[in-house]
């Protein structure tokens, strides 16, 4: 890992996913949407930081260990005293796509957290419901609001799930805040057919992000991801098919960790962000960024390997 490097700071919940296959547990992952993008980062050698929570147990401390164990600070990771852990069942189908059950049981959804420091170009990762939910959205938009000011770069995963469809037109407010505070927003099909009944991803990007940010990458999944930008920017990317997936959990998040880290690698910074990416910047960046989605479907855990992790180490060697 390069000391002077920029760091990337997480804001997101913690889990213990235990997965399942054939309705039969056959692992147990450390995990959380923004955890799993910032363990394949430092896995990759970028410098990194969590802001987060869990319990006083040990799956809290297997959590803790694990972020450590893989170059992650986790001086930011508060513990609750007298509580447990977060713990979520991952069942896959046929695909491997995963159906989720969540089981929390803090007795407030709060969250205590200090801020690491933050510098100029660093880049904050943030997103799913940890990031809209109102409970604790004045202590999450007060770190957003103080991180943009600093001068960070700020990458928002909407990553709305159907369980919390019932909830849309309450957490309505607090996505369009998001939107309009990030720099770079990314989506699913699945989140805004949720959040919006939309699924073109056009109609989306006029219609829903536009307005807030001129920078949007959809994905769906194996189909093509589609990038929207300023100046008229549009185009699609196809996905190269993987042969025999053996899970899609963390597809999504490694996608978010690929891209930050090739902004990262390539040294984009947030005049450049503030000015537009060109063509070629845009395709360096969706490549590392659909490379790191590709590795993690080659295993169970949620996030690149350590051996792939290695490999990308070695192209910040020269920053």
């Amino acid at each position: 890992m390069i000391n002077n490097m920029r760091k990337v700071i997480g804001i997101g919940e913690t889990v213990l996913d235990i997965i399942f296959k054939n309705d039969q547990p056959t692992a147990a992952v450390p995990g959380g949407s923004v955890f799993n993008s910032l363990i394949s980062l430092g896995r990759a050698g970028v410098k990194a930081s969590f802001i987060s929570e869990t319990g006083n147990d040990r799956v809290g401390r297997t959590i803790i260990d694990f972020l450590g164990n893989n170059g992650v600070d986790a001086s930011c990771v508060y513990v609750y005293p007298d509580s447990k852990s977060p713990i979520s069942l991952a069942f896959l189908n046929e695909h491997n796509d995963a159906e989720y059950l969540f089981y929390k049981d803090h007795p407030n959804d709060r969250i205590e957290f200090s801020y690491p420091e933050i510098n100029e170009d660093d880049i904050v990762l943030f997103g799913s419901y940890f990031a809209v939910n109102p409970v604790i959205r004045p202590q999450v938009a007060g770190f957003l609001e103080h991180a943009k000011q600093r001068g960070a770069i700020l990458y928002y995963d909407v990553n709305f799930r159907a369980s919390h469809k019932n909830e849309v037109l309450r957490l309505t407010p607090n996505i369009l805040e998001n939107l309009d505070l990030a720099d770079i927003v990314r989506g699913s099909a699945e989140d805004f057919e949720v959040m919006f009944r939309k699924s073109d991803p056009d109609a989306v990007y006029r219609s829903q992000i536009a307005f807030y940010t001129k920078k949007f990458i959809y994905t769906s999944g194996a189909g093509p991801v589609e990038l929207r930008a300023e100046q008229g920017m549009k185009k699609s990317y196809p996905v190269t098919a993987i042969q025999a997936p053996v899970s899609t959990i963390g597809a999504g998040d490694s996608f978010n960790a690929g891209f930050v880290y090739g902004l990262v690698r390539y040294g984009l910074r947030r005049s450049d962000i503030e000015q537009g990416l060109d063509e070629k910047q845009w395709d360096a960046l969706i490549d590392c960024a659909m490379k790191f989605s590709a590795n993690v479907c080659g295993s169970i855990s949620n996030s690149i390997s350590e051996d792939f992790g290695s490999e990308m180490a070695k192209g910040l060697s020269s920053i």
